[in-house]
């Protein structure tokens, strides 16, 4: 178990490592998401769920759909947030950078400087996060250092939005890591793998659901009468029931428009669940680093370095 959170882990380090270098003025969404899926398949791993690529004030879940036009401009706060499986067990990385490129064209220098502290803002509420896990440690007392950490900089996290638990084929286990005291009394355990993922913001602190979906998960088997969105249901419970997929996987099965009409019925009928981008609530720009950690007896062993 140990050895296939380590080998998920260096699959998503080295592959974080390699795209964000296509992280520059001009570079399309869809082929840095792209890049990121097909590298992670190279491998032999599976992807633990649809690349996010969100941009400045979008804080998670934008995956590009079929033919997503939406260009990176330089100066832009790109979170890259991928994640691989071996054995199905799971490695979940993000990191946050500043696309490369004449920045001067669309931000003033007081924005660009803003930008780069935000940055440092969600890495420092992770470093100060990861030095913190231990077996017996309290969630809320991680969700205190970060939170500290991220107030160094008069920035806020993002209060809604948590790390969590990893367990076999599932990328969500039912803990939460906050990045603020909750004061949560749930106490971690040696061997528990745990996804830390501070998001530091220049505004509020709270996220809400901005429009479209591009990112779904199996939730149940429902009757159908349209033989397509059947077939489309049989697809996702064969091939995604365990972890997130992309509506562009299935577009890509079944053609965009067949494929965007079942995606509609099973998501109306509870089948499947749509996420929408996350955005935070003054439209301020939103930064993100993770790491996934192994809990040990006095610390951790980060697989995704």
């Amino acid at each position: 178990m140990i050895e296939s959170y380590i080998q998920a882990g260096k699959i998503v380090s080295d592959i974080r490592s390699e795209a964000s270098k296509m992280i520059k003025d001009g570079t399309l969404v869809i082929d840095l998401v792209e890049y990121v899926e097909s590298e992670i398949l190279k491998t032999g791993a599976e992807i633990a769920f649809p690349c996010n690529v969100s941009l400045n004030e979008i804080a998670a879940h934008y995956t590009s759909p079929a033919n997503d036009k939406t260009l990176i401009k330089a100066g832009d706060m790109v979170k890259l947030d991928l994640g691989a499986m071996v054995d199905g067990y799971i490695a979940d990385s993000a990191v946050t950078v500043i696309a490369d490129g004449n920045m001067d064209e669309y931000y003033s220098q007081d924005e660009i400087n803003l930008h780069d502290e935000i940055v440092e803002a969600s890495a420092a509420g992770l470093e100060a996060a990861i030095s913190t896990v231990r077996a017996g440690i309290e969630v809320s007392k991680i969700g205190a250092a970060v939170h500290e950490a991220i107030s160094e900089y008069n920035l806020n996290p993002i209060f809604n939005l948590t790390g969590h638990s990893l367990e076999q084929n599932n990328l969500h286990a039912g803990i939460s890591i906050p990045n603020y005291d909750n004061h949560d009394g749930y106490v971690l355990d040696e061997g528990q793998a745990i996804a830390i993922e501070p998001f530091a913001t220049n505004g509020e602190g709270i996220v809400n659901d901005a429009p479209g979906h591009y990112i779904y998960s199996y939730i149940a088997n429902k009757p159908f009468r349209m033989r397509n969105t059947k077939k489309v249901l049989n697809y996702i419970q064969h091939n995604h029931a365990y972890v997130p997929f992309s509506g562009r996987w299935i577009t890509s099965e079944f053609g965009e428009r067949r494929g965007n009409i079942a995606l509609k019925q099973l998501s109306d009928a509870m089948a499947i669940y749509p996420y929408a981008p996350l955005r935070e609530k003054q439209d301020c720009f939103v930064s993100q680093k993770e790491h996934t950690v192994i809990v040990e007896k006095e610390g951790c062993t980060v697989t995704t370095i």
